[in-house]
């Protein structure tokens, strides 16, 4: 397997990748044996894009997924490409709707950042925003993690956060809130309407000073357990 390229395992997850970037598919393996109407259907969509399909058996299946539930199914793909500071540009241009941007601080696991990629797609963030050095981007695992989120959010990284976090605030009127654990007032305390970024630190220092000074607001997120 190349460098830039990962595997898939899953019938969600492959439907998923297949949906919004079958052009870095680069080939579909699928249990022959295997009866199953939804593997069928993913089966019949990948064909009309145009994906190279490779029957195979059970064993073979469980040799590319490796700890990954297959279902029946494994594709290989190009990783996703982190996109640059001109594509939050054009993002912003053609947004229908208030902003919902999630900024990235130094996040250093890949865990962690597939993680808030999957919860970004799920709570409707247009974008997520992290600067180019001294933090992680889409790797594999990130990606895994991320469970067709890579594929759905977009990935930005901007080489200068803070530089970025003014501009989204003088040129573009967004509400940049930061999450800061010794802030006295809670996110649920908020009105978080209209357009607004949620910044978030790294895992060990949190957000670094230059950042923390472009928040309009700090706020805490309650911890009720221990």
């Amino acid at each position: 397997m190349s460098k830039g390229a990962r595997y898939i395992a899953g019938i969600h997850s492959v439907r998923t990748a297949l949906k919004h970037g079958a052009d870095r598919l680069q080939a579909i393996w699928y249990d022959a044996r295997r009866n199953d109407r939804r593997l069928g259907q993913l089966l019949s969509e990948a064909r009309k894009s145009g994906v190279s399909l490779q029957a195979t058996d059970r064993s073979e299946l469980d040799r590319l997924a490796g700890s990954t539930r297959h279902q029946g199914v494994v594709a290989r793909a190009d990783m996703p490409a982190a996109l640059g500071e001109d594509a939050l540009d054009t993002l912003l241009q053609e947004l229908q709707e208030p902003a919902f941007l999630l900024v990235l601080d130094g996040v250093q696991d890949p865990h962690n950042l597939g993680a808030c990629l999957r919860t970004a797609d799920a709570a409707g963030v247009h974008a997520v925003i992290a600067p180019k050095d001294r933090a992680v981007g889409l790797t594999p695992v990130a990606c895994k993690v991320a469970s067709g989120a890579a594929e759905t959010v977009p990935f930005i990284q901007v080489t200068n956060l803070s530089r970025t976090l003014r501009q989204l605030r003088e040129a573009c009127g967004l509400w940049v809130v930061g999450m800061a654990g010794e802030a006295e007032q809670s996110l649920y305390q908020t009105d978080l309407s209209g357009g607004l970024v949620m910044v978030m630190g790294g895992e060990e220092k949190g957000m670094r000073r230059l950042v923390r000074e472009q928040c309009d607001l700090l706020l805490s997120v309650p911890m009720r357990g221990t």
